[in-house]
């Protein structure tokens, strides 16, 4: 049983793709159609599963090995979105438990909402269309703010769209970016060691206050089990 770190916490605000969403099927997809587009071969999804946190360039660097400062990038940026705005609710599901953790956050009557670095073209019709965020009290995308995580301000946003101070929330997020976030916003911070983590990752040294293997195991540190 895992400590209550958390027992007064007001809200919950989470990572989207690799914390409570498994938008890898799409991101891949949205990569390897312009692989094929190409005559190239199509590439396993678990080629792209390590990469999704990282968006675009993860996509391109793995399916193309194309890295932000090549000239064609913002090119093959774009056709990627493009793919991926065609295709990006087909695949993609919550992680097994996040369903059921976020209704115990209601029935506790904890807010909660969505901290991304995903630009709002591709979050807003995404929560828009999945039932699992008709609950969610906040939803800040990479453009919300004149800043995107790892720096505070869309933690601090959506805390103020809660009403509830930075103190009363805690950050919930698979990638070091989302830890350092967390903390420069006063939050408590867990890391989801389920999610996407990246290849060359190392959560343990990432400084969060706590982890979690499953999005279940979130409810024992808000000593709600």
């Amino acid at each position: 049983m895992m400590q209550a770190l958390f027992p007064h916490v007001r809200a919950v605000l989470f990572d989207l793709d690799g914390t409570l969403i498994d938008s890898a099927p799409d991101l891949g997809a949205a990569a390897d159609k312009m692989r094929i587009d190409r005559g190239m071969p199509s590439l396993p999804l678990e080629r792209y599963r390590p990469m999704a946190g990282a968006g675009a360039r993860g996509m391109l660097g793995e399916a193309f090995g194309l890295a932000p400062e090549h000239p064609d990038f913002p090119t093959m940026r774009e056709e990627f979105f493009s793919n991926y705005e065609a295709c990006m609710t087909q695949r993609t599901q919550p992680f097994d438990g996040v369903a059921r953790l976020l209704e115990r956050l209601v029935a506790a009557n904890l807010a909660w909402g969505v901290v991304t670095n995903k630009s709002a073209r591709f979050t807003e019709p995404l929560t828009r269309g999945m039932p699992l965020f008709a609950t969610a009290g906040a939803v800040v995308s990479g453009d919300t703010t004149p800043h995107a995580k790892p720096h505070p301000a869309p933690l601090l946003e959506a805390a103020s769209r809660l009403g509830i101070p930075p103190g009363g929330c805690i950050y919930v997020g698979d990638d070091e970016r989302d830890i350092v976030a967390g903390h420069a916003a006063g939050m408590g911070t867990v890391a989801a060691l389920y999610g996407y983590l990246g290849q060359k990752s190392a959560p343990a040294a990432w400084g969060a206050h706590a982890a979690i293997n499953s999005p279940l195991e979130l409810l024992q540190l808000l000593g709600k089990p």
